[in-house]
């Protein structure tokens, strides 16, 4: 990447943040009560090494190998990977030892997978459980009521640490439409928790959506398009990496 798009980098990841810290502001939430995780799947590792040089931290990667490949490239980097594609059984050893999160864990044989191939002497993996608060067929994550009963298992899996819930809702116009789904996850968040188990993290909110899920309680947002632009779809990794 040449010195330009580095800087152009730069200044969508500061307007992102500035939007955060804005929408923050309107729900009367504390500045820093929003983590930021720049979904960088099909972007180089030079763009990566771009946003790092400005302050990002967390990093969200949908295919394991284009993933690993870039972590190659970037040890010289305290990088905070995060998985947010859909979790497939063959893969989850590969994430288990390369990534610090799991966003979208829904199936009791992948949390078991996880937790049995995390490395020895790593920290456990931190892990969102996936809900579908918008019914759709096509999208992955459990239903609401099943929430409770996929919490009680990860709970007792000693190879992982349930942070909180993710979704990723229906795409809506209006503003009430696009806040209906992220206020169901907090309130099922709000029902689930106990002193024990805080569920403290709400993985919710990207590009679109970012102010509506800040003001639904959002404690950390995906976003990519915002700070690294559209790159076209890479039809041949998806067919190898899907």
């Amino acid at each position: 990447m040449n010195a330009n798009q580095n800087i152009a980098i730069a200044v969508k990841l500061a307007a992102v943040q500035a939007r955060i810290l804005a929408a923050t502001r309107q729900a009367g939430r504390a500045p820093d009560s929003v983590g930021l995780v720049a979904v960088s799947k099909h972007q180089g590792a030079p763009a990566l090494r771009a946003a790092y040089a400005a302050g990002q931290r967390a990093f969200g990667e949908s295919y394991v190998q284009e993933a690993l490949d870039k972590q190659a490239q970037l040890t010289d980097l305290a990088i905070e990977w995060h998985f947010i594609g859909r979790l497939q059984t063959n893969k989850t050893r590969l994430i288990a030892a390369g990534f610090d999160w799991v966003h979208g864990l829904a199936d009791l044989g992948h949390a078991r997978r996880l937790s049995e191939q995390r490395p020895a002497g790593r920290p456990p993996l931190k892990v969102c459980l996936q809900v579908n608060t918008s019914g759709e067929a096509s999208k992955g994550g459990v239903a609401p009521g099943a929430v409770a009963d996929l919490l009680a298992v990860c709970a007792g899996l000693p190879g992982l640490q349930v942070m909180g819930l993710m979704t990723l809702p229906a795409p809506a116009a209006d503003p009430h439409g696009r806040r209906e789904p992220l206020r169901a996850l907090r309130l099922l968040r709000d029902r689930l928790a106990t002193p024990e188990q805080p569920l403290g993290c709400l993985s919710m909110g990207m590009s679109d959506d970012l102010e509506a899920a800040v003001l639904e309680g959002a404690t950390l947002v995906r976003i990519g398009t915002a700070i690294f632009g559209a790159r076209p779809y890479n039809k041949e990794l998806a067919l190898v990496d899907p």
